[in-house]
Order: C-alpha cells, then structure tokens, then sequence
C-alpha cells in the first residue's frame, strides 16, 4: 500500500506492506485522516519512545512506522474471531489504540508504533472492541476530527467549572478550539480566548462560541478577565486551559493568575520546562497535566459530531492526498497552517 513513512528517522511517501488484521481486527480502507500536532512531536523527539516504559509507542529507526491516528474508514476485511458486528463496506472509526491479545498484554497507540501502522495509508487495522459504526449522512471528514475534539472534551469535563467562574482558552488552534466548543456546549459564558493569529481568534469567536477575543501582543487575557468579573459581577477566579506547549508559558501563566486559579495543560508537552515551585504556591493554583481523553469523551464526542450537535469542519482549511502529507506536517511544526488539515489517503485533494 501507499502510506507516509518514517523510516531511520526520515519521512517519506511510498509503499509498505498492507497490513494484516489479527485476532479481532477490522481491515479498513482510510476515508479520512486528520494531521495532529502529536504527529510532529513523535518524530521530533524519539527519545521518548525509543524505551517508552508503558510499551504504548515504540520509535525504532530500523522499523518503518506510517504516522496518524484520528481517522475513519471502510471495513473491507476480517481477522479471524471477528464477530457479526459490521459488514463489508460499513463506515467505522475507533480510539487509536491497537489491543494486543483482544487487550490482555496492553495496547499499542496507532500511528506510534511499528506494530500499530497509522492512518496516514491506504489501509489500515483496528481492534474490533474499540471500533465504533459510523452512520447517518455525516461526512468522513467531520469524523476523523473526533480524536482532537475530544480532548477538550476532557479537559472542560475535567474542570468542571462552578457559577461565576470565567474560562480563558490560551491558544486557538485545533485543541483551543476544542475547549472553546466544549465550554460553549455547557452553555458557560463569557469565554475569553487569546490567541496571536486574528483568523484564529476569529473562528474561536464565530464558529466554536468563544466570547471575548484577546491579542496577546496588545493585552493580556488576565487583564480582559479582570474587566469581564467587574463588568459581569462574577466572584469567581479564572480557570485557564492552556493549549500551546510553549516553553515558558506554565510559569507565565502562574505569576499572572489570581489566587486560587486552576489550570489545565491540553498543550502537549514533549519536552521539559521548568516552573518557580515557590511562585505556584504563593499563587495557590491548581495545575492539571494530562490524563485523557477518556473513552467517555471520546465517544461522546464522536456521538456528538454523528448528531450534527457538534460540527468541527471549521477548523479545517485544507485537504490533501498523501503525497502532501510531509509538507503539511512542516507547516504543523511551525504552527503556520490552519488549526486542522485533512488527508484522503485514497482519494483527491480540495
């Protein structure tokens, strides 16, 4: 098949051997895939996986690994002790974990590991357990941004805001504007959302429910706050989900929160940072790394885009075939590309 490999740490577009489906796994034709930030992150730092300790991913520079993992597909083939759920031709997405031995010796996170190849190919193998049937007219391409979606999801859920509390969304990229979308599905107001890019902001604002926009390099989301608690007569501190992973912004953010801030880390962090112990508790803040998104979020969030309830289509500002794939994962790199970028591995760009 045709896929996008990173093979001795080089990414490249060829063919590699189809994949074959083991016990209790679907063989699926890729309809849609969503580039993700974490796919950038896998190749540029390795070390992390080269000895992964939870044995979930695996960089291995003399084994090829086709990177991607929110995606949708076409069954088109059965391993054996599969079961009646789904036929030939039915639309099927899944979390992107690959259950070894149906889930007895752990998982592998597709797109991640030589022994779970990604989404970015022609074809593609999941788990029959974690799969889920995609029906109703919703597109292809709305589904495969279930996976990004739902970690903001997660963090919202997580947060669980209390009257008279005021979010702030750091960032307005794809998983800034998954927070902005699950604040405003809770019908939480105001939202407050920064974010140097106007476009971006712009779509947070007319799309996803965001409130106030912030221009970081003319005020501070801090300071639009503090006008909105006076203005609205909110007692509540902020609660911040950051979703950039720069270098430094945890330790900004904390010595310009109020005390008692929560804040919630959705950036993505794959390399270390360094935060003043001393100023987070002088702040009193609470800070969250992690954790999801949980099934819970996953598949509620996926039920939510079937249903028309959530539509995630304006983050996308491009779709591509495989052969642009490299390109577009620069411009990721680079934060320099509009928040979602869509793949048909099988089919033409637009």
């Amino acid at each position: 098949m045709r896929a996008v490999i990173l093979r001795d740490g080089k990414l490249q577009v060829g063919e590699t051997p189809d994949p074959e489906p083991g016990h209790g796994e679907l063989l699926l034709r890729t309809l849609s895939t969503a580039i993700c930030a974490s796919d950038v992150h896998f190749m540029d730092h390795p070390e992390l996986a080269v000895d992964d300790p939870t044995g979930r991913s695996l960089y291995d520079p003399n084994r090829d690994i086709v990177l991607g993992h929110e995606f949708v597909g076409e069954v088109v083939g059965f391993g054996p002790g599969c079961s009646d759920r789904f036929n030939v031709g039915s639309r099927v997405t899944a979390m992107p974990v690959r259950l070894v031995d149906g889930g007895a010796g752990g998982m592998r996170i597709i797109g991640q590991h030589p022994e779970a190849q990604g989404s970015f190919a022609e074809l593609l193998v999941v788990s029959e357990a974690a799969a889920n049937a995609v029906t109703g007219d919703v597109s292809s391409d709305a589904i495969s941004l279930t996976d990004a979606f739902a970690v903001g999801e997660f963090y919202v859920r997580s947060a669980q805001l209390a009257p008279g509390e005021v979010p702030i969304v750091i960032g307005a990229g794809a998983i800034g504007l998954s927070a902005v979308a699950a604040l405003a599905s809770r019908g939480i107001e105001p939202i407050v959302v920064a974010d140097f890019k106007a476009e971006r902001r712009a779509l947070a604002r007319d799309f996803f429910g965001a409130h106030i926009e912030v221009d970081p390099a003319e005020s501070s989301a801090f300071d639009a706050f503090r006008q909105v608690r006076v203005q609205r007569g909110l007692p509540g501190p902020a609660v911040v989900f950051e979703c950039v992973g720069a270098a430094g912004l945890i330790q900004e953010i904390v010595e310009s929160a109020e005390f008692g801030t929560r804040i919630y880390c959705a950036g993505g962090w794959y390399s270390g940072d360094t935060l003043d112990i001393t100023t987070a508790t002088r702040q009193g803040v609470t800070i969250q790394f992690g954790g999801g998104p949980h099934p819970q979020d996953w598949y509620g969030t996926l039920e939510a885009i079937a249903s028309g309830r959530l539509d995630p289509l304006p983050s996308v500002g491009k779709i591509i075939t495989l052969a642009e794939v490299p390109d577009a994962l620069e411009l990721a790199r680079r934060s320099d590309g509009p928040p979602r970028i869509i793949v048909h591995p099988n089919g033409e760009s637009t």
